[in-house]
């Protein structure tokens, strides 16, 4: 497999989603198993950082008073 950092999102999410369908399967020792939960969890956490960095850059149009439009940073809302 690649290096974490050489990989895109979907690259990522479908080798994690590969990782869960054999280990679903059960059918793999025990030592291979807990490679592939490693490695799923390195996958992971690579998943999460991309989509950290790329909410980091989605902006947001708004309109201004005056009716001019900037952009501002968008922040995502906590759901109560």
């Amino acid at each position: 497999m690649k290096e974490n950092k050489d990989l895109s999102f979907e690259e990522a999410l479908r080798q994690l989603e590969e990782i869960v369908e054999k280990l679903e399967k059960g059918e793999i020792p025990l030592e291979e198993s807990l490679k592939l939960f490693e490695e799923g969890i390195r996958r992971i956490r690579l998943c999460q950082e991309k989509l950290e960095g790329v909410e980091r850059r989605i902006e947001k149009l708004v309109e201004g008073k005056e009716g001019g439009i900037s952009l501002e940073p968008f922040e995502l809302k906590a759901e109560e």
